[in-house]
C-alpha cells in the first residue's frame, strides 16, 4: 500500500512538472478588466521562476513550464465552428501528435525519472509540501474536495505572488470548476439537442453520417484512430460549415453565455476575489522577476 501511494505521488509530480498541459485552461469571466495576455504571462512566469528558484535552493533542478506551449491548440467544447482552424488542423490530431512529442522530450519528466527513489520522494515533498504540514481544503461547486499542502515550493511561490495562499487556492479551485458546470447546463438544454439534430442532418446531406459532433471527433482522435488525414480535415471543415449554416454555433454561444452568467453569478464572491488577487499580484510579480534577475514577460 505504501509503495502504491509513493508511485501515485511520483506520477503526480511528473504531471505537475510536465511542460505541456492536457488541454486549454477553462474559460473564466472575472469582475473588472480582464488580464491582458502579457499580464497572464507575467504572473505565470513569476510563479514558475519562484518555484524553480525554491527547488534549486533545495538541490533540485527544474525547467520552466510554458503557459501555452501550443498556441494553436483550441478548445471546442460543443462543436468545431472555426472553419479556418478546421482546414488547418482537422480535429487536432496534428496538435495531439506534437503534444506527445513535447511530453516525451520534457526535461522535467526526464530529470525526475532519473533520480533515485529516495530523491524522488524528497523532490515530491519539496515541490508539493510535507504530508505532515498544514493542509488547505476546498469543496468546489461540482462536489469535488480539492486539497493543497500549505508548504512546499508551489505554495510558497503562490503565497509570495498572490499574498494570501488560502484565498487564492479557494478562488482558483472554485472558479476553475465553473466551466464544466455551465457546459453541462448547455448540453442538458433541449435547445442544444435541437441544434445537434439540425447539425447532424446537415452533415448527413454532405455524406458524413454522424449523430453528434462528439461522434465525429472520436472517429479521428480516439484509438484506433484513422490515419486518413485528408478525410479528417474534410470532416472537420464540414462540421464547422454545418455549425454555421444551421445556426448551431450562434445558438450555442448564446446558450453558453446564459449559463455562464448564471454560474458565475452564483459564485461571484470567488470570481471577484480571484480578479482582485490577480490585479494585486502584478507588481509583486514584476518585483519577483527583477529580484531573481529574469527578464519579465511582456
Amino acid at each position: 500500500m505504501r509503495r502504491r501511494r509513493r508511485v501515485a505521488r511520483m506520477v503526480s509530480m511528473v504531471a505537475v512538472l510536465a511542460t505541456v498541459s492536457c488541454g486549454s485552461p477553462a474559460p473564466r469571466q472575472a469582475a473588472g478588466t480582464p488580464l491582458t495576455e502579457p499580464e497572464k504571462e507575467l504572473l505565470h512566469e513569476a510563479e514558475q521562476m519562484l518555484t524553480r528558484s525554491c527547488m534549486e535552493d533545495h538541490g533540485f533542478e527544474m525547467w520552466s513550464v510554458p503557459r501555452r506551449p501550443l498556441p494553436e491548440d483550441r478548445d471546442f467544447p460543443y462543436v468545431i465552428d472555426d472553419i479556418e482552424w478546421a482546414s488547418q488542423h482537422g480535429y487536432g490530431s496534428d496538435i495531439d501528435a506534437e503534444r506527445r512529442r513535447l511530453r516525451a522530450a520534457d526535461p522535467n519528466r526526464q530529470y525526475f525519472e532519473s533520480l533515485p527513489p529516495a530523491d524522488q520522494e524528497r523532490a515530491l515533498e519539496t515541490l508539493n509540501g510535507r504530508q505532515s504540514a498544514a493542509r488547505l481544503e476546498v469543496r468546489t461547486p461540482d462536489g469535488v474536495t480539492m486539497g493543497r499542502i500549505s508548504d512546499g515550493c508551489t505554495s510558497q511561490a503562490q503565497q509570495e505572488i498572490y499574498g494570501d495562499l488560502a484565498a487564492w487556492f479557494r478562488a482558483t479551485s472554485v472558479t476553475d470548476s465553473l466551466a464544466a458546470l455551465w457546459r453541462a447546463d448547455v448540453t442538458g438544454d433541449g435547445r442544444f439537442q435541437s441544434a445537434v439534430r439540425r447539425w447532424s442532418s446537415c452533415m448527413k446531406a454532405r455524406g458524413f453520417d454522424y449523430l453528434t459532433p462528439g461522434g465525429a471527433r472520436e472517429a479521428f482522435l480516439r484509438p484506433p484512430q484513422s490515419a486518413d488525414r485528408p478525410q479528417e480535415v474534410r470532416t472537420a471543415v464540414a462540421e464547422a460549415e454545418c455549425a454555421h449554416s444551421t445556426g448551431m454555433s450562434t445558438d450555442l454561444h448564446r446558450l453558453e453565455e446564459q449559463y455562464r452568467v448564471q454560474r458565475t453569478g452564483q459564485h461571484q464572491t470567488d470570481v471577484d476575489t480571484r480578479a482582485r488577487l490577480e490585479r494585486e499580484a502584478l507588481p509583486r510579480a514584476h518585483a519577483a522577476l527583477a529580484d531573481i534577475g529574469r527578464p519579465e514577460a511582456g
